[in-house]
């Protein structure tokens, strides 16, 4: 798989309401050293139903400057979502379909995440 293509990925829940366009990708670093790093592993995708594009790092907490931007930013954040990896039924070249049950999470990240 490459992660480009599941950037702009239409995604739809259980019941066909579509919550969005995948926005962004989240990694954990958790799995066995590799190098002097932990391998990454994909955690989740970051769904927007109003934006197209990433945050560019002001879906953190602390990220509040320069203000303009960051108020901007939010605002176009609003209504997004993380998914986890483990929550998808499927994925095709277009859509992505959730599974039943499937948990949305605040994509937001506090400074201690990060």
């Amino acid at each position: 798989m490459i992660l480009s293509d599941v950037v702009g990925l239409t995604v739809i829940s259980s019941d066909g309401e579509r919550l969005g366009k995948v926005v962004d990708l989240r990694f954990v670093l958790d799995g066995p050293p590799d190098g002097l790093l932990a391998a990454a592993r994909l955690y989740g995708l970051v769904v927007s139903p109003h934006s197209r594009t990433s945050f560019a790092g002001y879906e953190r907490t602390g990220v509040d400057a320069p203000a303009p931007i960051a108020r901007f930013l939010r605002w176009r954040a609003r209504g997004s979502v993380l998914v986890l990896w483990s929550d998808l039924a499927s994925m095709t070249d277009a859509v992505i379909h959730l599974r039943a049950g499937a948990t949305l999470y605040s994509p937001r990240l506090s400074a201690s995440e990060v």
